[in-house]
């Protein structure tokens, strides 16, 4: 029996996706870590900079739960990676628009991508505190699971005081935007981004009995 050729293409789209997808993720965090100091900013334009920085838990920086919450984040991304890959290949059966393909395999990129950070950055990377940090390092600042990932894009589009006439921020400094964020947090947002475009496509209606 042979393959159904678009299948096949869509397939090797979603594929050729990930791979490079999740190569480039990790180039960009592997050339932070081992050439920035923690907190290190280069300005490339006032609007734009790359900014060393690195979190524990949730994209944008969000803390959870100490170390167990840690763990229990990382186990959960490993299970929601897995359905997003079912997803992505009843969609590829489904012989949907090609950028919904692209989308689910943005998204699932991205989640490996910062999974990768969690699971052994930990184990194969030292501290970068005061200092470069060192590719597979003899001392490792934690172990597997329990990584740090590498944000780095920052884009402080506009900074000021806010009028005062807003509500409970009325006054006060303000950047817009104010998350650092890396290629992997990207690819999920360009992802979900594309999903609401081609949402019609992605998430089609069930006509029957209508």
């Amino acid at each position: 029996m042979s393959s159904n050729p678009k299948n096949m293409s869509k397939k090797n789209l979603a594929i050729s996706t990930i791979i490079i997808a999740i190569i480039l993720d990790q180039i960009i965090k592997i050339y932070i870590k081992t050439n920035f100091v923690l907190g290190e900013e280069v300005v490339v334009f006032d609007w734009f900079r790359i900014h060393f920085t690195e979190n524990n838990g949730m994209a944008m920086g969000f803390e959870f739960g100490g170390k167990a919450g840690k763990l229990f984040l990382t186990l959960f991304r490993l299970v929601a990676v897995t359905g997003i890959l079912f997803w992505l290949f009843q969609n590829i059966k489904r012989k949907v628009h090609n950028a919904v393909i692209i989308a689910i395999a943005l998204i699932f990129s991205g989640a490996v991508g910062n999974i990768i950070d969690s699971v052994f950055y930990g184990a194969i990377f030292d501290d970068s505190q005061h200092k470069v940090a060192t590719f597979f390092a003899d001392k490792p600042y934690g172990e597997l699971f329990y990584g740090k990932v590498v944000d780095m894009f920052y884009f402080p589009l506009w900074q000021g005081v806010l009028p005062e006439w807003i509500p409970f921020m009325g006054g006060e400094f303000f950047t817009f935007f104010q998350y650092i964020f890396n290629p992997a947090d990207a690819f999920i947002s360009i992802g979900v981004a594309l999903l609401f475009i081609f949402s019609k496509q992605a998430f089609p209606k069930d006509e029957k009995g209508l």
